[in-house]
C-alpha cells in the first residue's frame, strides 16, 4: 500500500511491558513504517512511570494525531507465576470433592480458598440437585472480608448457566466483591479448566484495572486521547473494557505480541519466533503466516485453562539472569533474574568503590556471594507491609545504599539469607537484587555499554580469581551454556519430547548423547546434526548476539529485522480484533432419558427451546453471528469480517461458532 501524505497519516502507538524493559513504537498504520522506538526499564510499582519514559522518549511531536493506542503485557502471566494475584473464593455448584479428591485435582483450582455446594446440571442442562442458596449465603458472610473476589463454577454449566447466574444474583445482594461466572468465559466442557479459568479471572481483575488506569494515567499526562488496545493471548486485539473483565485472556499477551511483530517486520510465513528479553526467552511457531495457536488452552505455571492463546514455550534465561555457583561450584545461569551490576554501579557509585575493594582482598575473602548486592527501590511508607522483625532491620540497613548479601548476615545475626525470609518485600518489590548477568558480561566484551563497564570488569574477575579460572574461559562457557539452553528449548519446543540434560560425561542415554554430539561434535567417528527446516526471527535487543551460535548450530539462518529490538511493541499495534462467540445446541431428552423432545440452543446468558434440530440451529447460526458482530464492534473493530463453523459434538450436540475479525477502529 502506498505511503499517504502527512495530512492523511494515521499514527498509531505500541506498547510491550516486559519484566525488564517496557519498549515502545510509532507506527504509521497505513503504510506500516515504523517512525521512532524507545526502550525503558519497566517501573513494577508503578507501571506509568516507566510507559511515559517510552513515550517521552519517542518524541511526539503532536499527541492529537495518535489514532490508537495498543498494549502488550506479561502482567497477567507474572502475577499468577509470582503468586501477586488478589485472593479469590471457588464456589464449586455440583462438583463431586470425592472425585476431586481422588485424582488430587483440588491443587490445579489455582485458589487455596474452594468451596462446594449442592446444584449442577447433567449433560442434558437438566437439574442434578436443587441448588444450596442459604449455604451459598451463608459461605459468603463468612469470607467475604477475607477474599477480594469470588469465582462460580456450576457442573455441566455450559449447557444450563442457572444455577451460575442465580449464584450471582444472590451473592451480589449481600456483599459488593467482584464476582465471576465460568459460563461466561469458556463453553469448554472441562470442568477443572473451566473452574481454574474462572478462578484465575477472577485474581486478575484487580491486577489488570490497575495496569489499565496506569497505562490511562500515563497517556493523559502526555495528552494522548485515543481509543486503548490490549493484545491477547492468540495475538489479538480486544479493547481495555473487555480486557478489564476478562484479564484471564492476556494470559501470554507478551509473547504472542512478539511472535506477531517477528512476522509482521520480516514478511516471513513460515519461522520460529525466538524473543529474548531480560528475564525469559519466548519461542513461537509462525506456519503460514499465522501464529500457531493451542488447542488444549494456555497454561501458566502449572495451572491448565480453557483460555486458547498462541502455542509458545518459555524458559527462564535472559540478558538478566543470576551468573552464580550452585552446591557443586558449577556455573549456573538463571532461571532468577537480578539487576546487573553494571547497572547497580551506574546508579550507586559507591558500588564501584568497594568492588574495587573487594578486588584487592585474598581468594577466600572475596567468594561470589560478596557479589550479589540487595538495595531499597522504595521506602515502605506504611510499616503494616513489613511483616518481622528481621524484614525491618533489613530496610534499616539498606536506606543509605546496597549492601553485599555477607555484609547483610552478619548485620542481621543469620547464617544463610533464607532466615532473612525476604520473599514478601520482594514480591512488593520494596527491595531489589543485583549481581553478575550476561549482561554485564556484554560491557566487558564492549558489545553493550550503557552503564559502568568498570565495574562489571571487577565483579567478572572476582568471580573468576574464586574459581582460579581465566575471564576469557568463564564468559565462553556462559556464552555455550546459554547457546545450549537455548537449542535444548527449541528441540523439546518442536519435537513435543522430553530430554533431560546432564552434566555426566559419561551418561549412556542415546537421546543425551545425540544432543551433546550435535552440539559439541564429540564423537571421532559420527557426527549428527540437528537442522532446522525455517529460519530464526530473532526478536529482543541481545538476540543478534545470543542467537548466532543457535542458528549455526542448528544449520538454519538468522533473521534479525530491521526493528527487531521493539518487535513486541510493533506485535501489539499488528494484529487484529477478533471476538468469537459459540453457542451450544442440544437435545431435550424425556425424564426418562430415551426420547428426544426438542432442543435447546444455549448462549452465554439464556436458553430457548426448539421442537426441531434444523430450526435451533438456524437460530444458532444467527445469535452468533448478530453476537459476535456486536461484540466486535464494541471492542474496537472495524468492519468486521464474520467467520463460521460447526462442529458435531456428540449426543446430537452442536457447537455453533462465529468469528469476527477486522482492523482496529482508529480514532479518525
Amino acid at each position: 500500500m502506498s505511503t499517504r501524505n502527512d495530512s492523511q497519516k494515521a499514527l498509531v502507538l505500541g506498547i510491550d511491558t516486559g519484566g525488564t524493559y517496557t519498549d515502545g513504537i510509532l507506527l504509521e498504520y497505513h503504510s506500516r513504517k515504523v517512525l521512532a522506538s524507545h526502550k525503558s526499564l519497566t517501573t513494577k510499582r508503578d507501571f506509568s512511570i516507566g510507559i511515559e519514559a517510552v513515550i517521552q522518549g519517542i518524541r511526539i511531536e503532536d499527541p492529537s494525531a495518535i489514532q490508537m493506542v495498543s498494549i502488550s503485557t506479561t502482567l497477567a502471566t507474572n502475577a499468577i507465576a509470582e503468586g501477586k494475584s488478589k485472593r479469590v473464593a471457588l464456589f464449586l455448584i455440583g462438583y463431586d470433592p470425592e472425585l476431586i479428591s481422588s485424582f488430587n485435582m483440588q491443587g490445579r483450582f489455582a485458589t487455596p480458598h474452594y468451596h462446594y455446594f449442592s446444584g449442577g446440571h447433567d449433560l442434558y442442562g437438566q437439574e442434578k440437585e436443587p441448588l444450596d442458596l442459604p449455604a451459598i449465603l451463608a459461605k459468603v458472610s463468612e469470607i467475604k472480608n477475607d477474599v477480594d473476589a469470588i469465582a462460580v463454577s456450576g457442573y455441566f454449566r455450559p449447557l444450563n448457566p442457572e444455577h451460575e447466574n442465580r449464584s450471582y444474583t444472590a451473592i451480589s445482594s449481600v456483599c459488593d466483591l467482584p464476582v465471576v461466572l465460568g459460563h461466561q468465559l469458556s463453553t469448554k466442557l472441562g470442568s477443572v479448566e473451566r473452574a481454574t479459568t474462572a478462578a484465575l479471572n477472577a485474581s486478575l481483575l484487580a491486577v489488570l484495572k490497575d495496569f489499565v488506569v496506569a497505562v490511562r494515567r500515563a497517556l493523559e499526562r502526555r495528552q494522548i486521547d485515543a481509543p486503548l488496545m490490549v493484545v491477547r493471548g492468540d495475538g489479538t486485539l480486544m479493547s481495555d473494557e473487555f480486557a478489564t473483565r476478562t484479564p484471564v485472556e492476556t494470559i501470554h499477551s507478551g509473547p504472542a505480541a512478539s511472535a506477531i511483530g517477528g512476522r509482521f517486520l520480516s514478511h516471513l510465513d513460515d519461522a520460529l519466533v525466538v524473543d529474548i528479553g531480560g528475564t525469559t526467552t519466548d519461542f513461537a511457531l509462525i506456519e503460514n503466516g499465522q501464529v500457531t495457536v493451542s488447542e488444549e488452552g494456555a497454561t501458566v505455571a502449572d495451572y491448565k485453562t480453557a483460555v486458547e492463546a498462541a502455542n509458545l514455550f518459555s524458559i527462564g534465561l535472559g540478558g538478566d539472569s543470576h551468573i552464580a555457583l550452585n552446591r557443586e561450584n558449577k556455573v549456573t545461569i538463571g532461571p532468577r533474574r537480578v539487576v546487573p551490576l553494571a547497572y547497580l554501579a551506574d546508579q550507586y557509585p559507591q558500588v564501584q568503590s568497594q568492588l574495587h575493594a573487594l578486588s584487592q582482598r585474598s581468594r577466600t575473602n572475596a567468594t561470589p556471594d560478596w557479589l550479589e548486592y540487595w538495595y531499597l527501590l522504595r521506602d515502605p511508607q506504611d510499616n503494616s507491609l513489613l511483616e518481622t522483625d528481621h524484614e525491618k532491620a533489613l530496610i534499616e540497613f539498606l536506606a543509605d545504599g546496597p549492601k553485599p548479601l555477607p555484609e547483610i548476615l552478619k548485620r542481621l545475626d543469620l547464617f544463610h539469607k533464607v532466615q532473612i525470609g525476604a520473599g514478601n518485600l520482594l514480591r512488593q518489590e520494596i527491595i531489589g537484587k543485583s549481581g553478575l548477568t550476561p549482561t554485564d558480561l556484554l560491557h566487558v566484551e564492549g558489545r553493550y555499554a550503557s552503564w559502568d563497564t568498570e565495574s562489571a570488569s571487577l565483579a567478572l574477575n572476582v568471580f573468576c580469581r574464586f574459581q582460579l579460572r581465566d575471564p576469557d574461559e568463564l564468559r565462553q562457557q556462559v556464552w555455550l551454556q546459554m547457546t545450549e539452553a537455548i537449542v535444548h528449548a527449541i528441540v523439546t519446543f518442536l519435537s513435543g519430547k522430553k530430554l533431560e540434560l546432564s552434566t555426566v560425561l559419561e551418561d549412556d542415554d542415546i537421546g543425551r548423547w545425540f544432543f551433546y554430539n550435535s552440539l559439541y561434535a564429540n564423537h571421532p567417528h559420527l557426527e549428527t546434526r540437528f537442522r532446522l527446516r525455517q529460519p530464526i526471527i530473532g526478536i529482543g535487543a541481545p538476540a543478534g548476539i545470543f542467537l548466532k551460535d543457535v542458528a549455526d548450530v542448528l544449520h538454519t539462518e538468522l533473521i534479525l529485522p530491521k526493528h527487531h529490538q521493539v518487535a513486541n511493541a510493533v506485535g501489539a499495534v499488528a494484529g487484529s480484533v477478533m471476538v468469537t462467540e459459540e453457542i451450544l445446541v442440544y437435545p431435550r431428552v424425556s425424564s426418562d432419558g430415551f426420547e428426544v423432545t426438542g432442543y435447546y440452543v444455549q448462549t452465554k446468558d439464556e436458553r430457548q427451546l426448539f421442537e426441531a434440530a434444523s430450526d435451533a440451529l438456524e437460530q444458532a447460526r444467527a445469535l452468533s453471528r448478530e453476537r459476535a458482530l456486536g461484540a466486535a464492534l464494541r471492542s474496537g473493530a472495524d468492519h468486521p469480517q464474520i467467520l463460521m463453523k460447526e462442529q458435531a459434538d456428540g449426543l446430537d450436540t452442536y457447537r455453533i461458532q462465529a468469528k469476527a475479525v477486522g482492523n482496529p477502529r482508529l480514532t479518525h
